[in-house]
């Protein structure tokens, strides 16, 4: 039954863009005491460090775009579905994740919408990476340039220990009009009739683009997430609290985090399984870079472009906080 309503899940059609497991514990009560030795957002002018060359770090540790492409995000509802956990922490796991999505702008989907967040609970996590990527293979590699990682990252999303993994699909998309940029394996836009020998000119295999406000500096192709498979390792969650680890999920869903991030240095949900007590939930630094990704234009040709944009509005947030400090 669980494989069955896991291949339900992913069989789910992406272009829509255009074992019981053991449940975590829940909240405490009171918030964990920070890791003295992560820095707070709002602590970074004490630490001896440039603020800017933080934020830069920052930013450049998490960030983990497609191969040559600029970040995605989300761009229209974002649906959860969870499957393997029990009935309370798979709800409060969707209810806090779309809670975190519509703070920055998303809208959660309505009861009963088509997910296309999966996050799957399993005691053989990899086992079941490699067997879902095996009998679903177009729903983690769909063939369209810039979408994924590669093939290599997915080798090692199946082979991965980690007590959270996960894999995404984005899509380039015209920012214009929010019509997919990128040909996938079959497209044909005009007369292509393979049966009647009309297999069509390379143009009629391509996508169509009508170019309103490109130059040579800004582009209007930008990366739209649409997919997110998250598994968790039940051996390795049981017994974390369950809004960090619903916050934890949150940021890599919403974002596309690298793996192998190092963020210990920061104040971070990222942190939560090397340092569980560094952070309750999502923490100043996280939800300035989630700001940060949503508030971005993206529409500069220089794949730099958005990591500055997100660092700009995380160095805003940090003034805020000082200012905060300052008034009280």
């Amino acid at each position: 039954m669980v494989a069955l309503a896991i291949a339900a899940l992913l069989a789910v059609a992406p272009m829509q863009v255009p074992q019981q497991a053991p449940a975590p514990q829940e909240a405490p009560e009171q918030a964990r005491a920070a890791d003295p030795a992560a820095v707070d957002l709002g602590e970074v002018d004490v630490t001896g460090r440039p603020l800017d060359a933080m934020i830069r770090e920052f930013v450049t540790e998490v960030a983990e775009p497609n191969r040559r492409r600029g970040l995605a995000r989300w761009d229209g509802p974002i649906c959860i579905g969870v499957a393997n956990l029990r009935a309370e922490p798979a709800q409060y796991i969707v209810d806090r994740v779309s809670a975190v999505a519509e703070d920055i702008g998303l809208n959660p989907g309505e009861p009963g919408c088509a997910p296309n967040v999966i996050i799957i609970a399993s005691d053989q996590p990899s086992a079941l990476a490699g067997q879902l990527t095996r009998e679903r293979r177009r729903a983690f590699r769909m063939g369209g340039t810039g979408m994924d990682r590669g093939g290599d990252a997915l080798e090692t999303f199946i082979a991965s220990s980690a007590p959270v993994r996960w894999w995404q699909l984005s899509m380039p998309v015209n920012s214009e009009n929010g019509m997919r940029a990128v040909r996938l394996p079959g497209d044909c836009n005009n007369s292509c009739d393979m049966e009647a020998g009309l297999v069509g000119t390379p143009e009629d295999y391509g996508p169509t683009i009508n170019v309103f406000s490109a130059s040579r500096l800004s582009t209007q192709i930008v990366d739209q997430l649409f997919r997110t498979i998250v598994i968790l390792d039940v051996n390795q969650i049981d017994g974390v609290p369950a809004n960090q680890l619903a916050d934890y999920v949150a940021m890599v869903t919403l974002a596309q985090i690298d793996p192998e991030a190092d963020t210990s240095g920061y104040a971070s949900i990222l942190n939560l399984f090397e340092t569980p007590d560094a952070a309750p939930g999502l923490t100043d630094w996280d939800l300035a870079y989630l700001g940060g990704l949503y508030d971005a234009e993206r529409t500069r040709k220089n794949l730099r472009a958005g990591r500055m944009e997100i660092a700009d509005t995380i160095h805003r947030a940090h003034q805020d906080l000082r200012t905060g400090e300052d008034d009280e």
